[in-house]
C-alpha cells in the first residue's frame, strides 16, 4: 500500500524542521527544511546521540539553548506529554562565498510525544519554527516604546517600518505553505479524511475520497449520518475501536458496499487504509486521520485474470487429456491391430495342421473299423478280451483327437455353423439349468438380462458350449466361492465415438453378453495371451487351453468379438459382442409363419391338436410338461401358447401360462379343458377370462374362432 509513502512525502516537503528521536535521544530521521538549518547530512545524523551531533558556536560556554533543549526532552520521556520552548536562543553556521558564517537566530520547539502500544513514549517529534524575525520586531517594539517620550525620530520610524514589513512578509510565507499542504493534501492519489470526537466527524476531504463515496456533502456530520450505507459492515466499530485504544488499524483488500454515484445503489469496492489516531499534546485521541487507496479496479482485474488463468489452465488440461486419450487410443489399436494379426497368423496354422490331423485320424478310424471287421471273420470268430479292449482304447484315443480338432477348427473358423435368427436372452434361460450345475454351491450365480436385448444370428448349441466355457472358466477362478453374473444389454458404437468402442468391431448396432466373476483376475500379460491356443496358467491336467480360443474363434466366425476386462485381485468381466438384429423376425423361419407350442400329457390329444394347428398352417412344436415347454420357450419364439389346465407331474397350465406371461409376454396364450371355466375357478381359484379358452372336446371350427379371440 502507498500510505507510508504519502506521510512522508508531506514529512520532507514541509517547510518547517522536523526530526524524529527515539527514547535514547538518537536520530531517527530528519526532514530537508531541518537538514539545510542544520547544515548536516541525514547520514551523518541517524543513530547518533542528539547532543554529540547537534551543531551548536563551540566558542559559546554556556550553551544554555542545549540546557532548555535537554530538559524539555526529559520532560516529555517522563511525563508523556507534549512540551513546548517559545523561545530558544541558537547561533547558526551558514555557509556563504566568504566562508562559514554563525548567525544569532532565535527557534520556536514543539516536542511531540509519539507512543507504543503499551502507553509508553517511543519517539520524540520535534517541530521547529524559525521566530527570529518576530524576536527582532519586539526587541524594534520595546525600544520604540522607551523612546516615545523623546518622539521618533526619522531612523527609528524606517526601523519600525522595516520590521513591520518583514512580519508582513513572514505570515504571507505561512499561509503560502499552508495552502501548499492544502493542495498536496488535495490532489493526493489516496483517499484522506480527518474524523474528530467519538461520533467521528467529517473535518477535513480531499477529493479522492469525495470520489469514493460519490460526491456526497459531508463535512461537519457525522459518519454513521453521512455515510448510512455503511452500518453493519463493521467499519463504525473498527472506528470507535481505534479512538478508545489510541492504537492504529491497518486492512487490506476490505470489502465494502457504497454508493459510488449519489441516490445510486450499492455497488462493491475493496480499499487499503490505515486509521491512524490522532493524539493530542496531553495524550488524548481527539480524531482519527483516515488513508487510503481505492482497490476495486486492481481486485477486478486480479480476479477477471484469476478468472482467465483458471479457463486456461482448463483448456491445457482439456487438451492434455484429449492428446493422452487420442495417444492411448492410437496405442490401443496398434495392440488390436498386431492381436489380430497375430490370431489371425495363429488361427490359419491351427486351422491347416487340424486339418490335416483330421485327415490322419480318418485314416486311423478308418483302418480300426476294418481291422475290427477282420477279426470277427478270423478263424475262432471273435476277438480276444484283450484285443477287445486294445481296440476300444484306440477307439477313443482316436474320438479324443477328432475333438480337439473340431475346437483347433472352432479357433481357426472353420467348423461349419448352423446359424439362425436367435433371442440370446431365450438361449440363456433355456440353458441355465445346466449353467448353474457347472457352477460350485459356495458361487453366487446371478442372471441379469436386459429383456430388451437384441436377437443375433448365432448358431445356438455352439453359443451354449461358449457359454459354457466361460462360466467354467469364471469359476475355477473362483475357488474359495465368489460372485458370478450372466448379463446382457444392448450396445450402439456410433461414428462420432460417443460409446467408448474398445472392440476391433465397425460402428453399429451390437447385442452384448458378459460373464463377470469375482475371482482372481489375471494381469495385462496374460489376457494378452489368453485368447492362443494351448496357452493355460492353471495346473497340468487341468486344462488344455483351448476353451477360451475355442469361444474367440467361434465368436469371431459369428462376426462377433471377444473383450477381457481383468486386473489381479479384481476379478475378471469377460464380454462377448455379437451384431443384433433390431427387426422382429421369427427365427428360422418365414416371419408370415407362426408357431404353436402344444403342451399336452396326453400323446393321442397332443397328436389331434398338431394336426389341426398343421392344417390351418402353423408350425407346430410340442411337449408333454410344464418343465418341457418352458425349455422350448427358452430356445426357440413362440407365438402362441396351446396348455392343457390340469398336466400331473408339477407345473400345471395355469402355472405355465402365468409364467409365459411373464417372461415372454408378446406370446398369445390359449388354454383347453374337459373342465368348464367356472368349474377350474373354484378348483384353482383364479379367475381365467384374461385368456382365450376353448372346451374339450374341439373341432377345427372352435380352434380357428378360439385363435381370433386370442390374436
Amino acid at each position: 500500500m502507498q500510505a507510508p509513502f504519502d506521510f512522508q512525502k508531506l514529512f520532507e516537503l514541509s517547510p518547517n524542521p522536523y526530526m524524529l528521536l527515539d527514547r535514547d535521544l538518537r536520530y531517527v530521521t530528519a526532514n530537508a527544511a531541518y537538514l539545510r538549518v542544520t547544515a548536516s547530512r541525514l547520514e551523518d545524523l541517524v543513530g547518533r546521540y542528539v547532543f554529540e551531533a547537534f551543531p551548536h558556536d563551540p566558542d559559546d560556554p554556556a550553551n544554555a539553548s542545549l540546557r532548555m533543549l535537554r530538559d524539555s526532552f526529559f520532560r516529555v520521556l517522563n511525563e508523556g506529554v507534549l512540551d513546548t520552548l517559545a523561545l530558544i536562543p541558537y547561533r547558526v553556521p551558514r555557509h556563504t562565498e566568504q566562508g562559514v558564517v554563525v548567525e544569532d537566530r532565535f527557534w520556536s520547539a514543539t516536542h511531540t510525544p509519539l507512543l507504543d502500544g503499551a502507553g509508553k513514549v517511543a519517539f520524540i517529534l520535534q517541530h521547529t519554527m524559525d521566530v527570529t524575525e518576530l524576536q527582532q520586531l519586539k526587541q524594534a517594539m520595546r525600544e520604540v516604546e522607551g523612546l516615545s517620550s523623546r518622539g521618533p525620530g526619522p531612523q527609528l520610524e524606517g526601523g519600525v517600518f522595516l520590521r513591520a514589513k518583514a512580519v508582513q512578509e513572514a505570515n504571507l510565507t505561512l499561509d503560502g505553505e499552508r495552502k501548499h499542504l492544502r493542495r498536496l493534501f488535495e490532489a493526493a492519489p489516496g483517499f484522506m479524511c480527518s474524523l474528530r470526537g467519538p461520533d467521528h466527524v467529517f473535518e477535513l476531504v480531499n477529493r479522492a475520497y469525495l470520489q469514493l463515496i460519490g460526491h456526497r456533502d459531508i463535512l461537519g456530520k457525522p459518519i454513521r449520518e453521512a455515510l448510512p450505507e455503511v452500518a453493519g459492515q463493521g467499519y463504525f466499530e473498527l472506528l470507535d475501536g481505534v479512538l478508545t485504544s489510541g492504537e492504529p488499524f491497518v486492512g487490506h483488500g476490505m470489502r465494502v458496499m457504497l454508493q459510488r454515484v449519489p441516490g445510486g445503489v450499492l455497488e462493491e469496492a475493496f480499499v487499503d487504509l490505515v486509521y491512524q489516531p490522532i493524539v493530542e499534546p496531553d495524550g488524548r485521541v481527539s480524531g482519527i486521520f483516515v488513508q487510503g487507496h481505492d482497490m476495486t479496479a486492481q481486485k477486478r482485474a486480479e480476479g477477471e485474470l484469476a478468472r482467465h488463468r483458471d479457463h486456461l489452465e482448463e483448456l491445457v488440461r482439456e487438451r492434455t487429456r484429449a492428446l493422452e486419450e487420442s495417444e492411448a487410443e492410437r496405442r490401443q489399436a496398434e495392440a488390436a491391430l498386431l492381436q489380430a494379426q497375430k490370431m489371425e497368423a495363429v488361427g490359419k496354422l491351427t486351422g491347416g495342421v487340424a486339418h490335416d490331423f483330421n485327415n490322419l485320424l480318418s485314416v486311423l478310424s478308418s483302418g480300426l473299423e476294418v481291422l475290427s471287421m477282420q477279426r470277427k471273420d478270423g478263424k475262432d470268430g471273435s476277438p480276444s478280451g484283450a484285443d477287445v479292449r486294445t481296440l476300444e482304447s484306440m477307439r477313443r484315443a482316436i474320438d479324443r483327437g477328432a475333438r480337439l480338432t473340431q475346437q483347433l477348427l472352432a479357433f481357426a473358423r472353420q467348423q461349419p455353423l448352423q446359424a439362425e435368427t436367435r433371442n440370446l436372452n431365450r438361449i440363456i434361460h433355456g440353458f441355465e439349468n445346466v449353467l448353474r450345475r457347472a457352477v460350485n454351491p459356495n458361487i453366487a450365480f446371478v442372471i441379469e438380462l436386459d429383456p430388451k436385448a437384441h436377437s443375433a444370428v448365432i448358431d445356438s448349441a455352439r453359443f451354449e458350449s461358449a457359454l459354457l466355457n466361460l462360466v467354467v472358466n469364471a469359476r475355477d477362478a473362483m475357488p474359495d466361492g465368489g460372485r458370478l453374473a450372466i448379463t446382457s444389454a444392448n450396445v450402439s458404437f456410433g461414428a462420432d465415438g460417443a460409446t467408448p468402442n474398445t472392440t476391433a468391431l465397425a460402428p453399429g448396432e451390437y447385442v452384448k453378453v458378459t460373464v463377470v466373476d469375482t475371482g482372481t483376475g489375471m494381469p495385462p500379460e496374460v489376457v494378452a495371451r489368453a485368447f492362443e491356443p494351448f496357452f493355460t496358467t492353471k495346473e497340468v491336467g487341468k486344462g488344455t487351453g483351448l476353451g477360451l480360443s475355442q469361444v474367440y474363434g467361434f465368436i469371431k466366425q459369428s462376426g462377433g468379438d471377444v473383450v477381457i476386462a481383468s486386473r489381479p485381485g479384481e476379478g475378471s468381466a469377460i464380454s462377448v459382442y455379437l451384431p443384433a438384429v433390431v427387426e422382429t423376425v421369427s427365427e428360422g423361419e418365414d416371419a408370415h409363419t407362426e408357431r404353436v407350442l402344444i403342451v399336452e400329457d396326453e400323446t393321442d390329444l397332443m397328436d389331434v391338436a398338431a394336426s389341426l394347428f398343421t392344417s390351418m398352417g402353423y408350425d407346430v412344436v410340442t411337449a408333454a410338461s410344464g418343465r418341457e415347454a418352458i425349455d422350448v420357450l427358452a430356445r426357440q419364439d413362440v407365438d402362441i401358447l396351446f396348455t392343457d389346465v390340469v398336466m400331473p407331474n408339477g407345473m400345471n397350465g395355469i402355472e405355465l401360462a402365468g409364467y409365459t406371461r411373464e417372461h415372454y409376454p408378446q406370446t398369445k396364450i390359449m388354454l383347453a379343458s374337459g373342465y368348464p371355466l367356472p368349474a377350474l375357478k373354484q378348483r384353482h381359484g383364479k379367475d381365467l377370462s384374461e385368456f382365450a379358452f376353448v372346451n374339450k372336446p374341439y373341432r377345427l371350427s372352435d380352434l380357428a374362432r378360439t385363435l381370433r379371440s386370442a390374436m
